[in-house]
């Protein structure tokens, strides 16, 4: 439950992730819940240990970057 008092349905979405002024990553089929109320997204701690990796710049320069979730 989120601070709305909703309830938290697992879904699949596209999310995106702002590194820096110059820097984003979409990371799409990403397993996540979802407020079924006002729309929170929260990201289990077991799915952001994978895909934190994917945030290092310097193994990415593009401003854009668009990368599908793989489990």
């Amino acid at each position: 439950m989120v601070m709305c008092g909703g309830l938290m349905q697992a879904q699949v979405t596209d999310l995106p992730f702002k590194l820096d002024r110059h820097c984003i990553r979409i990371i799409k089929d990403l397993p996540v819940q979802e407020c079924v109320q006002c729309g929170k997204t929260l990201i289990d701690d077991s799915v952001m240990a994978e895909i934190e990796p994917l945030f290092d710049k310097e193994a990415h320069p593009s401003e854009l970057e668009v990368m599908r979730y793989a489990a």
